[in-house]
């Protein structure tokens, strides 16, 4: 044994003999006393005393009134009477324990004699309230059953019960001021306790008036009022009497009213053979249990036993159902801790969310880091937490940690997609609960560092814009509010059918046409005015070229249209095209011989990514959903197509060649050809024109 439990039991057994024998301070203990008059003021004086004078004293104060030759009228106090005085030492003893040990050892105490006192007293699937005051049980009771009934008593107070005043039942046979008592400590008027006569022509005159009480209810509900709670006796406090507790119950059950029971009676219960009338005490609702003046025990709690769909309840099955829930996280990740606090701190925030009526918070423990806080017996009273709410609360989370579990699982796959690929930058930000988060950097080199920054969050803002339109399932976001990470994208949790590959493949893709476009619109004013300039000298020429090949005849409006008809002269004049991303300029031959055969290869065309996905697939998926191995197609870019143009039909063979931007539809600068040239008599012509 603990020696401080030892010494404990010791003195408490010394002690218990000096009270009980009337033993005196002896001349030895008296004269030890040492008084010091002089450094202790007032009564204080002296060098204090020993316990077994302490005792004495309490022991003349205890039996000071009493005639010193009558025998001292005190309870015989039994060896089960000091394990009780014990027990309020050991109360005492282990309220200096951690919390922790102190929570584990409580509830522990708390859950085995409830379990116990509800077999001995046949009271099933019961939980068990112990307090010392015996009317205090029935209080709690009370608030159980206001907030159960008013759903909106925890938000909104005593103003709720304006709308429907409660209405408390009571025999007019119990114990007097309970009524008044209960209504003080609940805060409310007199009005709301119904007292209900006992019968006056048929049945015990001491047993409550069924008849009369079905009407009360009636009444009451008829006139906008709440029935609330009716208090039944299993033995008066005067002669002893049990109401008729099965009748009581049917009539509760009729108007979902709650049946408490009280009273001597009730000890019965634990008897091998009972009546009939005390064993319908234990299909009530609640009971109040007094077993210290049963058994004699000094200073034991009375135990309110109740039922109520309390989340405190179904602790265990919420344990048998989370051991179901998605899994082992081990060999996914051997990363910091940080990481598992973020994610831990992500799922209690979305389950707070999804389900407030749970209670749920996150907490910081010194050992196991943060953790999701589970805790109806300090929440479910405040929230009105039911077992439907607990039941959504297990189906959330098998929802979100197989989630976690993925997504723990890719991150270290997302990490080095990255790193295989120069334009992104992976960005290492632990309290991130995600995948992670990269930085797309341009390739140009040629850029002072303020315009660099500039061109990295003009990219990589476009580049958000662009993701958050895809159709997928991922998150993508600029982090937390207060990361020191500029112009970066975080993306947020995965589901196991990933396809990490072709995200890192396609944010790159976008990225790099973001770039070039750029690039594009900041040299298109001088490349349009140098190509414009080209065009316009080599058009020049090409007519000084017809001038000098037609001849002079041939540019008089009236001969030339004679000579036209007799001897047609086809043009040597050929279109222009102007490529905007090479800056060059091409004759239109190309696109007219490619227009004049038949139009074979636009049926061979490669099927694009999005083509390849299933219908209704959503981008970064894999095919086979729940397979270790991604598809051979996983590190395609799934947008190549979605932010590309269509190629026109007349788009030029070089262009189609040197693979140039699709989307940069060419210019036309051509000459009309020569039936085009035919005009009437009399009318002027234009030497050439631009399309």
């Amino acid at each position: 044994m603990d020696p401080t439990l030892a010494e404990m039991g010791s003195h408490l057994s010394d002690a218990m003999k000096i009270l009980e024998s009337g033993q005196i301070e002896t001349v030895q203990d008296t004269g030890r006393r040492r008084l010091s008059w002089r450094d202790i003021p007032g009564p204080l004086q002296g060098d204090g005393q020993n316990m077994v004078t302490i005792l004495q004293l309490v022991q003349n104060l205890m039996h000071d009134d009493e005639d010193k030759q009558a025998p001292r009228r005190m309870q015989y106090v039994g060896e089960q009477g000091h394990m009780a005085l014990l027990g309020h030492s050991l109360a005492a003893y282990i309220s200096v324990l951690d919390k922790d040990r102190l929570r584990k050892l409580t509830t522990r105490i708390l859950s085995d004699t409830t379990l116990w006192l509800c077999r001995l007293f046949r009271y099933e699937n019961g939980s068990g309230y112990y307090h010392e005051d015996d009317r205090e049980g029935l209080v709690k009771v009370c608030r159980l059953v206001i907030n159960a009934r008013y759903e909106d008593y925890a938000t909104e107070g005593f103003t709720v019960l304006s709308s429907k005043q409660p209405v408390i039942y009571q025999s007019a046979a119990c114990r007097p001021g309970l009524g008044q008592h209960l209504c003080s400590q609940l805060g409310l008027p007199l009005s709301s306790l119904c007292i209900v006569p006992c019968n006056t022509m048929f049945g015990s005159q001491h047993q409550m008036d069924i008849a009369l009480l079905d009407k009360l209810i009636r009444d009451d509900v008829d006139t906008g009022k709440l029935p609330l709670l009716l208090i039944a006796n299993a033995g008066t406090p005067g002669a002893g009497h049990t109401d008729k507790l099965s009748r009581l119950k049917e009539l509760c059950v009729q108007y979902n009213v709650w049946l408490h029971v009280e009273g001597v009676n009730l000890a019965m219960l634990v008897l091998g053979n009972i009546s009939s009338t005390v064993t319908a005490a234990t299909k009530c609702d609640s009971m109040t249990l007094t077993p210290g003046p049963w058994l004699g025990l000094p200073s034991v709690p009375a135990v309110t036993l109740y039922r109520h769909e309390d989340p405190a309840l179904v602790c265990k099955s919420i344990l048998q159902e989370l051991t179901i829930c998605g899994g082992s996280m081990e060999g996914y990740f051997t990363g910091e801790r940080e990481v598992q606090d973020a994610l831990n701190r992500w799922l209690g925030e979305q389950l707070a969310l999804h389900v407030p009526a749970s209670g749920v918070d996150v907490v910081e423990l010194e050992d196991e880091g943060v953790c999701v806080r589970f805790n109806p017996l300090m929440t479910a009273a405040a929230l009105g937490t039911q077992e439907s709410d607990v039941a959504v609360l297990v189906e959330k989370l098998a929802e979100l940690v197989p989630v976690l579990s993925c997504t723990l699982r890719f991150r270290l796959d997302f990490r080095e997609e990255v790193l295989q690929h120069a334009a992104l930058c992976y960005i290492e930000e632990l309290s991130w609960p995600g995948l992670g988060a990269v930085r797309y950097e341009p390739r140009r080199t040629d850029l002072e560092e303020g315009k660099r920054q500039q061109e990295v969050e003009k990219i990589n803002s476009e580049l958000m814009k662009k993701l958050k339109e895809l159709d997928t399932d991922l998150e993508f976001s600029t982090g937390p509010e207060f990361t020191e990470e500029q112009n970066c994208i975080f993306i947020g949790v995965a589901a196991e059918d990933l396809d990490v590959a072709a995200l890192v493949e396609t944010i790159v893709c976008v990225g790099r046409e973001i770039e070039e476009s750029g690039k594009l619109l900041e040299n298109m004013t001088e490349v349009v005015r140098k190509g414009i300039l080209e065009a316009q000298l080599q058009l020049q020429k090409a007519n000084e070229e017809k001038l000098m090949e037609e001849g002079v005849l041939r540019q008089i409006p009236l001969v030339s249209s004679v000579m036209n008809w007799f001897s047609p002269v086809q043009s040597s004049i050929k279109g222009r095209t102007f490529d905007l991303a090479a800056g060059s300029l091409d004759t239109t031959e190309p696109v007219y011989s490619l227009k004049a055969q038949p139009n074979k290869e636009a049926s061979s065309e490669s099927p694009s990514a999005a083509a390849r996905r299933l219908p209704g697939q959503k981008l970064f998926r894999r095919s086979g959903a729940g397979c270790d191995t991604f598809s051979e197609t996983s590190s395609v870019c799934h947008l190549e197509e979605p932010f590309r143009e269509p190629l026109p039909a007349e788009t030029s063979e070089h262009a189609e060649r040197e693979g140039e931007v699709p989307y940069d539809r060419p210019h036309t600068l051509e000459e009309p050809s020569a039936a085009d040239q035919r005009v009437p008599e009399g009318q002027g012509e234009e030497p050439d024109s631009i399309r």
